[in-house]
């Protein structure tokens, strides 16, 4: 029996979303062409994600959703046949199934859900730079950081190993800076870095300092999250709701808006390429997506139009979920082809140029005029538009969205506990683990308990270590005539790292580095352009 015959409702290739003059379908082959969703609050954009992600379990694809107020939680829980859910239903002619969905709770904290780890060295300068609000000179040194721990081994995994590092690098930065044996360029890129190292490096233990009371170092650590753990379907083929709790997380918006911009990079860094699949291999909901947006320096966003547009041949569609349409940027709006638009309201005059950009992004539709739709769409109703079969948005269509399966609004703290207790994840995940990484290495090897084994004699020990990797990165040990391809290159990073944001380079060194010593350095920076993206 197909859709047709019992009513509008899911079909092999498609979600039925809501319903006007026409049903509408978002197709499961174009899910991974990204989407919007936008409204003021209190207009209906929760239920929507949450009937998108109902469809998109349905239909085998694993769904990843940041809940904000908690009220996506009741996904898990079977719906209510409460008199507005059967009469919605029946006035779009769907017979109300009540149903629930296999879902695992997540949360950075470890609170309401398993928690979210990664390591130091998997987030890379650049996010964690963006994390701690540092400026350009302030990363440069947290760039040299990572690369001396590249090259010593000595593995970034928590806070306490970032402040090792940084504690052992600061009196080698100056001791560089004073040496007379470089050429005025090097010279002056290792003094304005040795002159500042000192503050500069006070300063970013400040702001780990502040990041650790707001309870960002237990998103640090180990066991890391393994992302294929998101990609995963129940028994009966579905695919699983992962739900990121974050009312917590969302006290600091930056840490939020970068965790979640972390988790794509890494998406991007190890899905193999799919082309167009029948259907996406994942979707993921960021929600309150502005603040992944707000005041993010040029680089970073030159890195995000870049994930958002070549995400997508990795089979993973991305939805982004916000108040007004203008909170997304142009470059970054274009690549969103599947729109879902709750109403507007237009009491400011940035009101009103929000709902004049939302109406200019639909394909028009002569029957209706989009501008002053929007602000009379009641609870609900939505302005829509899917990608067609070819690839092109449909004419825009008012419609009223379907009622959610599952339970609308969140579930108690009891059902969640249950639901924890009988996860797939429990136990992988639960307990920390603290292995031996670059705090504890540093501290062997300044108590002398390797010194036999880690430097010959007249190697100066550990800050001897220190001094010839740092004055390889910054090209001191070789003479200009005699220099390695990545020897060069990374002078060239040396010069800029005091005043130029890291990922500018990646592309120089990308084409540029070859050999071992460009391997070395390749993935070091390359992996802190976002904190893993890029490694191709």
């Amino acid at each position: 029996m197909t859709a047709s015959e019992t009513g509008p409702d899911d079909s092999d290739g498609k979600i039925f979303i809501g319903k006007g003059e026409q049903p509408a379908w978002l197709t499961l082959g174009l899910g991974n062409r990204h989407g919007l969703v936008t409204g003021a609050t209190g207009t209906g954009k929760t239920v929507t994600l949450q009937v998108m992600a109902e469809g998109f379990a349905r239909a085998g694809v694993p769904v990843f959703a940041a809940d904000i107020k908690g009220d996506l939680s009741g996904i898990a829980e079977v719906g209510e046949a409460k008199d507005f859910i059967l009469k919605r239903a029946a006035a779009m002619g769907l017979a109300f199934q009540p149903d629930q969905f296999s879902t695992v709770f997540w949360d950075v904290f470890g609170e309401q859900g398993h928690p979210v780890r990664a390591t130091v060295s998997e987030m890379g300068p650049l996010l964690l730079s963006r994390m701690l609000d540092l400026n350009d000179v302030q990363e440069g040194v947290l760039n040299v950081a990572f690369r001396v721990a590249d090259d010593m081994g000595l593995p970034l995994v928590d806070m306490k190993d970032l402040r090792a590092m940084l504690d052992a690098i600061a009196p080698i930065a100056a001791k560089v800076a004073e040496n007379g044996d470089v050429n005025a360029d090097i010279r002056q890129a290792a003094a304005s870095l040795g002159n500042v190292t000192k503050q500069t490096v006070g300063t970013i233990q400040r702001q780990l300092l502040v990041l650790e009371n707001q309870g960002g170092a237990s998103f640090f650590g180990e066991p890391a999250l393994q992302l294929k753990d998101f990609i995963r379907t129940d028994g009966q083929g579905r695919g699983v709701v992962n739900i990121l709790t974050a009312d917590k997380l969302m006290s600091n918006p930056r840490l939020y808006a970068t965790f979640l911009l972390w988790m794509l990079s890494e998406l991007f860094e190890e899905l193999p390429e799919l082309g167009d699949p029948d259907k996406p291999k994942l979707v993921f909901f960021f929600d309150e997506a502005h603040l992944l947006f707000n005041d993010a320096p040029k680089p970073l966003m030159d890195k995000i139009e870049q994930v958002v547009r070549l995400i997508r041949s990795k089979g993973v569609g991305v939805y982004f979920v916000t108040q007004n349409p203008i909170d997304v940027p142009d470059r970054v709006l274009a690549q969103l082809g599947n729109r879902v638009q709750h109403a507007l309201r237009a009491f400011t005059p940035r009101d009103q140029k929000a709902v004049a950009a939302a109406a200019e992004t639909f394909r028009p539709n002569p029957k209706l005029d989009t501008t002053k739709a929007i602000t009379e769409l009641g609870k609900g109703e939505a302005l829509v538009s899917f990608l067609e079969g070819n690839g092109t948005p449909a004419m825009v269509e008012r419609v009223m969205i379907r009622p959610p399966s599952a339970r609308i609004g969140t579930i108690t703290p009891e059902e969640r506990a249950a639901i924890i207790k009988a996860s797939p994840m429990k136990g992988k995940y639960d307990t920390a683990i603290d292995s031996e990484s670059a705090y504890e290495k540093l501290r062997d090897r300044i108590e002398g308990k390797n010194a036999g084994a880690e430097a010959a004699p007249g190697e100066g020990g550990l800050l001897g270590q220190l001094g010839s990797i740092v004055s390889t990165v910054f090209g001191t040990n070789t003479p200009r005539g005699k220099l390695t391809t990545g020897q060069v290159v990374a002078r060239g990073v040396a010069r800029t790292v005091a005043t130029t944001v890291v990922g500018g380079i990646a592309a120089q060194l990308g084409k540029k580095v070859g050999g071992a010593m460009g391997s070395s350095v390749g993935r070091s920076i390359v992996r802190g352009t976002l904190g893993g993206l890029l490694r191709r």
